[in-house]
């Protein structure tokens, strides 16, 4: 018999955008485990990034659609999605982050949060 995983709310929101990612081939998929941090701003982070605008903005999309589908949980706040460089999708206990490859490596967001737990995915 095999026990299944009981995800928690934001848990599960993460994997969904993670999944929505995927769909949309999104590059270098992290999520930051932020639980175990005193006064973090989310429970998790989830980071990629893409080539070009237009490939940002499709993944992002992706996303909320995965998470819409699922949950019918809108963001509670978005940015960045007249210009595609950096969205942002602010889930309040997940927020996601969809870079242009260039953006990502200049702000190097995942780098300020040295001690949360990381989880690498796969590129589908």
């Amino acid at each position: 018999m095999v026990k299944s995983k009981v995800l928690s709310e934001s848990a599960y929101i993460s994997e969904l955008a993670i999944h929505g990612i995927q769909e949309k081939k999104g590059n270098d998929i992290i999520r930051l485990d932020l639980r175990n941090i005193f006064s973090s701003v989310a429970d998790y982070f989830v980071i990629c990034h893409a080539d070009s605008s237009t490939q940002v903005k499709a993944i992002a999309n992706s996303i909320e659609d995965e998470i819409f589908k699922a949950t019918q949980a809108e963001p509670w706040r978005k940015e960045g999605i007249e210009h595609g460089e950096w969205i942002l999708l602010d889930y309040v206990d997940v927020v996601i982050h969809v870079f242009r490859t260039d953006k990502r490596e200049f702000y190097g967001v995942e780098d300020l949060w040295g001690d949360a737990d990381i989880k690498y995915y796969k590129s589908a």
